[in-house]
């Protein structure tokens, strides 16, 4: 797992027990003081906010654990996967374009760093120089011609 990702999740990770453990404690107790919870909202949104960062802790745990599994050594060398720089021609576009696949935690399309779950980048996993790959998006069907890859073997110190 990229180190930057594996220290955003953490904090994140921190930043929810904390609040878990010690902020909503305080406010459902200062709320409760207040008197009548059948109609207390102070109360029933702590409550709500502590359901909440309980589901979401789950979550980032989750996909740390997923993410702490994923293995480098099991990238392909010569086609597209996780960590791969590549340059499409899109032929619905008539233009060239470079895409960094990416976990969904770093994607940003507007910087060209797509997930490896997205429709294009589900569309060019495992495609070599040379492929044709189809992505069906909403505006319709877009074909995109790979032309250079740099695999995330490549590009390591």
């Amino acid at each position: 797992m990229p180190e930057h990702i594996k220290k955003k999740l953490e904090e994140e990770i921190r930043r929810l027990e904390h609040e878990l453990a010690h902020e909503l404690p305080q406010e459902i107790k200062k709320a409760a003081a207040l008197g009548d919870l059948s109609e207390n909202a102070e109360y029933h949104m702590a409550k709500q906010r502590q359901e909440f960062v309980n589901a979401r802790l789950g979550q980032v745990k989750k996909r740390m654990a997923e993410l702490s599994l994923v293995n480098l050594s099991n990238i392909p060398h010569d086609r597209v996967a996780f960590g791969s720089t590549v340059t499409v021609f899109d032929t619905s576009k008539d233009e060239e374009i470079v895409y960094k696949l990416v976990t969904s935690e770093e994607s940003d399309v507007n910087q060209g760093l797509i997930s490896t779950t997205s429709p294009i980048g589900r569309a060019l996993i495992g495609k070599q120089v040379g492929d044709m790959a189809t992505v069906v998006t909403p505006s319709g069907k877009r074909e995109l011609e790979v032309l250079k890859l740099t695999t995330i073997h490549d590009t390591e110190e």
